[in-house]
């Protein structure tokens, strides 16, 4: 019995994953200070990322984390087809983000969302 692809998710300020796999950005806006040759990626998928309504909202407070989480699976329940990559890739796949959060940011609540979509149980982190 072959183990699900783990998913991980890792700061972009942090340098490129060691985690071998496909490497994608899901950040709606590109992350300061870095130009697009400094990040080694498979891709940038902006329409898995919270609306731009929803992120200036949470503003990444830790008392909005559980209802940010809860609007931000609607959204994307609502689009499918805009993380459906992230859950049907063949191998391990890092979500790279910006926030300086590591526990409460989009890509923790992605990684969740999808995991919970593929009935697996919490894996790797980073």
């Amino acid at each position: 019995m072959t183990a699900e692809p783990a998913v991980r998710v890792h700061r972009v300020y942090d340098g490129a994953p060691a985690a071998p796999g496909q490497v994608y950005l899901v950040e709606r806006l590109w992350p300061r200070g870095l130009r697009r040759d400094q990040i080694a990626m498979d891709g940038w998928l902006k329409d898995a990322a919270p609306s731009t309504e929803l992120r200036r909202w949470f503003a990444h407070d830790r008392v909005k984390w559980p209802e940010f989480r809860r609007r931000y699976a609607a959204e994307l329940d609502a689009n499918p087809q805009a993380w459906q990559l992230l859950l049907t890739a063949a191998g391990d796949v890092t979500l790279l983000y910006s926030a300086q959060d590591r526990d409460h940011n989009s890509a923790v609540a992605l990684r969740a969302h999808i995991l919970a979509r593929r009935g697996a149980s919490d894996g790797a982190t980073n």
